[in-house]
């Protein structure tokens, strides 16, 4: 088939004399087709991807045409494909997805067909990296304590990992103790530009992780998506998204002195939160982002989650180029990246009016000042200097007395991609560090210390500068690397500490150089969490305390007796810059990332199962999951939802955190009660998110965080919410664990609703969010707002994600949970954001009917609903592939038939 635009495959020449080919885009303005040089530069990629797929049968001429021609403010309903060039996970998301595929393989074959057509069509890597927690912390030996420790926990999940390396070809994982998977990414994995069969393209990604955005940085288009939706991609799938508004954030001025990347990501996440940047793709330009090192742009890329954007996005330019040959990429590879941009007329960071952008948020850098985020979200920014007040208006406590108090600083960790990528703050960090030691500053005693770079790099040139020991002697030492506490392995307090908090019912606090600092994410006992530069981490964890004004205020005395002050100790820019000099070093990059398996003994010990389908052995860290058990080759017809109950009611901003935590298992909660009924032992419970290989362990854990609040639950006597996951069986009345009242559901064949209010599922990207929810039999969720990778994720699980219209909300229904539901007007088939009918009957006989908008936006998500998800959708896809055309053969319906099945 000759491709709809032959003339936009042309040659390029690259530096070397060196000829490629590429699919041009200037071409497509040369013919006329559109104007494709005022486009936003993100846009552009995406159509590039567009246009060299568009023979594919999913991808069309009229897709071209369409995105070709986008607009910045016009109605956005056309439906585009993607088709990226590989995919990303991380081990709590890719287990489960590679279960996902296990589970696939061993259908395809009780259907009589090849497992083998089960097999990722572009590279996929793994990075394991969010397993390790801080069991050991402040001694020469935690790194190596916290390591056994994590492959004693984990030796299942590990084997099923190499069992995946040998079963599917374009597989493959990056051990534990490596590096954090965004961070690796950025200086490693990442290439820029790709060639295959001479053809140049672009670097592009999804990944199972939401802050996949950190790559931006680098110039890649690419952003967090569900495990569900991103099997579907490695299985061929084009990941189908409407055409986004671009918002362009026109950067000006430059940093002030004493101000880091960290306070520009979190003065930006204040700032584009409140702009509504949710489901759009931002795009940095102007002078201010020309000025802005890679690692700084990472740093902004990163919190995309956090200001609700799809992409943070920064076009590739000279110093894009630069920090590739700074990290150990090749000559060839440095040479074929600005050949390939310059091309393609997209070389450079576009000037103010360049590009026309939906809309334009001018930002000036030189406006930004020293700042945390806190205590329960990352939006929520304080100056520094306000952290004293901002303490007390969110707590109103006063200070009691004693060692350990409301606001003592319990844990002080250094940790996440976030900022371990970038060599200016954690060069920072030492030299606060150094100047502290040198003053005679210590860190408090009860404050548990950790460094968890996200590469093996950082240390390398921590050692290099001679700042390490400084770090070292306040407790912050190498513990892991990996992700730790940014996403809640912060590991144990000790036994006295936790029983003080509980006690006199303290309100302590963690401070980390994270992205979240969600209630309940960071520690369970712990419920203030502030977002902060690695720097101030070590500070705070000098003062001791979160209620304290650090312009004002001293950390403490010096050895002298004289009070030493944060100002006393921070290190200058020009200080940064000769440390610099020892993060730039090509070839410790290009070692240490050259073979990742070699001198890792606790990985290579590990045996690999072998076989294309996996044999399913007896497990509390892996099984087969429920979802193909009674697959069969046509789907069942889907429509209207009738005499439903609620089983939750739930506020704002209820994130994933909230519905499917990542931490420690409680001994009395279903899934430890589950655990312990299949002989494991608590301290042998591990975590959520390492046992999401196993749906048992997760419908249980599905709404089990300790701080979240069931609204149909009457309140305590003392007005305050029961937490913890409960909720109220209906027409009983009962309270029981959530887990436990959706069992009782599903026995009955009774349908079940959550009912939620704005920013329902934001933060992390985890599908079990979506697949818990779908396991406990919840048919919809009612909403007034979604955050845009959980919405999704509910789609491809079958679930109805239904949204109030303006003025509307559950707090106008004040349920009591005694109620019904019926949710009609999809007996007659599923449309993209059609009005739906959500009737309410009440106990006492009053009917009760409201409109709300069925957020399934896109013909393909249809689809997916009509099979009942996306992985059924794309299995028989696959059957359909490997029958004989037309011949509807046992292994599967024809081409044909599936399509027409859709």
């Amino acid at each position: 088939m000759q491709h709809p635009f032959p003339d936009s495959l042309q040659d390029f020449t690259l530096t070397s004399g060196a000829r490629g080919r590429f699919c041009s885009l200037p071409a497509l303005e040369q013919a006329g087709i559109a104007r494709v040089s005022r486009l936003p530069v993100s846009i552009r990629i995406v159509l590039e991807s567009v246009l060299r797929h568009c023979d594919d049968d999913k991808i069309t001429a009229s897709h071209v045409r369409e995105l070709a021609n986008w607009q910045p403010r016009a109605p956005r309903n056309a439906e585009i494909p993607f088709v990226v060039a590989r995919i990303l996970l991380q081990d709590f998301t890719g287990v489960p997805l590679l279960v996902d595929l296990a589970a696939m393989r061993s259908a395809v074959q009780r259907h009589g067909a090849d497992p083998k057509i089960v097999e990722p069509r572009v590279p996929v890597d793994l990075v394991v990296d969010h397993s390790v927690q801080v069991d050991h912390y402040n001694s020469a030996d935690a790194l190596d304590l916290n390591m056994k420790l994590e492959f004693r926990r984990n030796a299942e999940r590990y084997r099923f990992i190499k069992w995946g390396m040998q079963a599917f070809r374009r597989f493959r994982a990056v051990p534990p103790g490596i590096g954090i998977v965004h961070q690796v990414n950025l200086e490693s994995l990442a290439r820029g530009v790709w060639q295959e069969d001479g053809i140049y393209y672009p670097d592009t990604l999804v990944g199972t992780d939401s802050h996949t955005t950190m790559i931006n940085g680098l110039g890649v288009v690419g952003w967090g998506v569900g495990g569900i939706e991103a099997e579907a991609g490695m299985l061929g799938q084009p990941l189908y998204f409407l055409t986004p508004d671009v918002v362009g954030v026109q950067l000006d001025g430059r940093l002030a002195e004493g101000v880091t990347a960290t306070d520009l990501v979190l003065a930006v996440t204040e700032r584009l939160r409140r702009a509504d940047v949710v489901g759009k793709f931002v795009e940095f330009h102007g002078a201010g982002a020309a000025s802005l090192t890679v690692p700084d742009r990472a740093t902004l890329a990163n919190m995309a989650p956090e200001y609700g954007a799809t992409m943070g996005f920064f076009p590739p330019d000279e110093a894009t180029a630069a920090y590739l040959a700074a990290t150990g990429r090749s000559a060839a590879e440095v040479d074929a990246f600005r050949s390939y941009w310059q091309a393609q007329q997209m070389f450079g960071t576009p000037a103010a009016g360049a590009i026309d952008y939906s809309e334009v948020i001018a930002f000036d850098l030189g406006q930004v000042r020293p700042s945390v985020a806190g205590p329960k979200r990352p939006q929520d920014r304080i100056d520094l200097g306000a952290m004293k007040q901002g303490f007390a208006a969110a707590y109103g406590l006063a200070r009691t007395g004693g060692e350990i108090d409301h606001g003592s600083v319990l844990i002080a960790a250094i940790t996440s991609c976030t900022n371990t990528s970038n060599p200016s703050v954690m060069l920072a960090a030492g030299l606060l560090a150094q100047k502290a030691v040198a003053r005679g500053l210590a860190v408090k005693p009860q404050v548990k210390t950790s460094l968890a770079p996200g590469s093996r790099v950082v240390t390398a040139y921590l050692q290099k500068a001679g700042l390490l020991p400084y770090l070292e002697q306040l407790g912050f030492g190498v513990v892991a690397y990996g992700c730790t506490t940014c996403i809640g392995n912060a590991g144990p307090l000790a036994p006295e500490i936790e029983a003080a908090i509980a006690a006199r019912k303290l309100v302590c606090a963690a401070v980390l150089s994270g992205n979240r600092n969600f209630e309940a994410r960071i520690h369970p006992s712990l419920k203030a969490n502030y977002l902060m530069s690695p720097p101030l981490v070590v500070a705070f964890a000098i003062a001791g305390r979160v209620d304290i004004d650090l312009d004002r205020e001293p950390l403490g005395n010096g050895k002298d007796g004289e009070p030493v002050y944060l100002r006393d100790i921070w290190p200058k820019s020009d200080e940064i810059a000769a440390a610099m000099r020892h993060a730039i070093a090509p070839q410790a990059y290009a070692d240490l990332y050259r073979d990742a398996a070699r001198g890792h003994p606790l990985w290579n010990d590990i045996a690999a199962p072998g076989g294309a389908t996996y044999a399913w052995e007896a497990s509390t860290y892996i099984a087969e999951p429920p979802f193909f058990a009674a697959f069969a080759l046509t789907p069942a017809a889907r429509g209207d939802v009738r005499n439903a109950r609620a089983l939750a009611v739930f506020g704002d901003s209820v994130t994933t955190d909230h519905i499917s935590p990542a931490g420690s298992i409680a001994p009395t909660a279903p899934a430890g009660i589950y655990l312990q009924q299949h002989g494991v032992v608590p301290a042998d419970f591990n975590s959520y998110g390492a046992r999401r290989g196993h749906h048992e362990v997760m419908m249980r854990g599905t709404f089990a965080n300790v701080r979240i609040a069931n609204l149909l639950l009457p309140p305590c006597a003392d007005g305050t919410r029961i937490e913890g996951g409960y909720a109220l069986l209906q027409p009983e009345g009962e309270t029981l664990p959530l887990y436990d009242a959706a069992m009782r559901y599903l026995a009955r064949g009774t349908p079940t609703v959550i009912f939620a209010g704005t920013e329902y599922g934001t933060g992390s990207s985890r599908d079990w969010a979506a697949k818990g929810t779908r396991l406990l039999g919840v048919k919809a969720v009612v909403a007034r707002s979604f955050e845009r990778i959980h919405r999704s994720n509910l789609v491809c699980m079958g679930v109805l994600p239904l949204q109030f219209h303006a003025g509307d909300g559950v707090a106008a229904l004040d349920l009591r949970g005694d109620e019904e539901f019926d949710i009609l007007g999809l007996d007659a088939g599923i449309r993209p954001q059609q009005e739906v009918r959500l009737v309410v009957r009440r106990a006492n006989g009053r009917r009760q009917e409201l409109g709300v908008l069925l957020r399934i936006d896109t013909p393909i998500e249809a689809d997916y609903y009509r099979h009942d998800g996306i992985l059924p959708y794309v299995l028989r896809e696959l059957l359909a592939s490997d029958a004989a055309p037309g011949s509807g053969s046992a292994e599967g319906p024809s081409r044909r038939e599936f399509k027409a099945s859709r």
